[in-house]
């Protein structure tokens, strides 16, 4: 089995087997999860089960992801912006519209594509063949500060401060809207939209998260953004600034198009990334500079709404 975990109280297990892992693993789909479970590749607690199976918490879930392996993911000449490499990490600058890591029926182009090419044999296997050295993501609209473990030494310990929420994680946004305070946060639980299964959304029950805000720059509809995450869940700071009416421009799943900005997708960018080196154990921090296409929207702003 390629990947083993246990059930906790941190996830939803409302639905069914294969919906609840397509969620987990959002790059496979329901069906492929289903036809794993038929094919006896997903077993809980040793013993196998149908799709409509309802975890419990305590389960052990051991997944064989053998068959969407025997995808051919190859290494592609991409330009990384790289900020920082030794022996054990590789630290990039995405660029926006980006993906990280390949799905099926999209195995080029990616993060990971780029650094088979770039670290060859020197990447982490932790994650198996799809997602080598991927040890966190973010998500394919948003730029900024990526790490890539090269062995599975530094992936589980950088996975373990990850999972402890020790990492600091800084973000710049833009959003509609002002703020009466220039500090304040944010602790409202996320999970699953319960209309829209594909969203995140504050829910009762859910997971904890917890964001800090502070504001950088106000014009007359817009406010530009320091976020730093005390928690990391999925669309944490977009799900989070929604639900106080003050959605990041440009974000078309929890906000809208803004095509005043002429800006695919949200308008966030991951800018500094802390962790304690997995070899040194000293603590030292990547940045990534502004892009164009976020400095061009303040100087719009700057222009415009001044």
């Amino acid at each position: 089995m390629d990947e083993v975990f246990v059930v906790t109280s941190d996830y939803d297990i409302s639905d069914r087997a294969d919906i609840f892992l397509s969620k987990i693993y959002s790059e496979y789909s329901r069906s492929y999860f289903t036809n794993a479970i038929n094919d006896n590749r997903i077993l809980v607690n040793d013993k196998t089960i149908k799709p409509s199976y309802k975890f419990k918490i305590g389960d052990e879930i051991s997944i064989d992801f053998s068959l969407a392996e025997l995808l051919e993911i190859v290494g592609e000449d991409i330009h990384l912006d790289i900020i920082y490499e030794d022996d054990d990490i590789l630290v990039i600058n995405k660029d926006k519209n980006m993906v990280v890591h390949p799905a099926p029926g999209h195995t080029k182009g990616t993060i990971v594509n780029g650094i088979i090419n770039h670290c060859k044999n020197n990447l982490s296997g932790i994650n198996g063949k799809i997602r080598p050295g991927i040890v966190h993501r973010i998500d394919k609209d948003t730029s900024g500060v990526l790490l890539i473990c090269k062995n599975d030494y530094s992936h589980n310990i950088i996975s373990n401060q990850f999972k402890e929420h020790t990492v600091f994680k800084k973000y710049i946004c833009i959003t509609h809207g002002n703020f009466d305070n220039d500090n304040f946060i944010i602790n409202r639980p996320i999970g699953r939209d319960k209309k829209d299964r594909k969203k995140m959304a504050i829910v009762d029950g859910g997971r904890e998260a917890i964001t800090e805000f502070k504001v950088i720059k106000q014009y007359k509809q817009y406010s530009i953004l320091e976020c730093i995450l005390k928690t990391g869940r999925t669309h944490q700071i977009r799900v989070h600034l929604a639900s106080i009416h003050r959605p990041i421009i440009c974000d078309n799943i929890y906000g809208k198009v803004d095509k005043e900005f002429n800006i695919d997708g949200q308008c966030l960018h991951a800018s500094t990334l802390g962790i304690i080196h997995p070899r040194t154990n000293e603590y030292i921090e990547f940045t990534a500079p502004l892009p164009e296409y976020f400095q061009n929207a303040i100087n719009y702003l700057d222009n415009n709404y001044v």
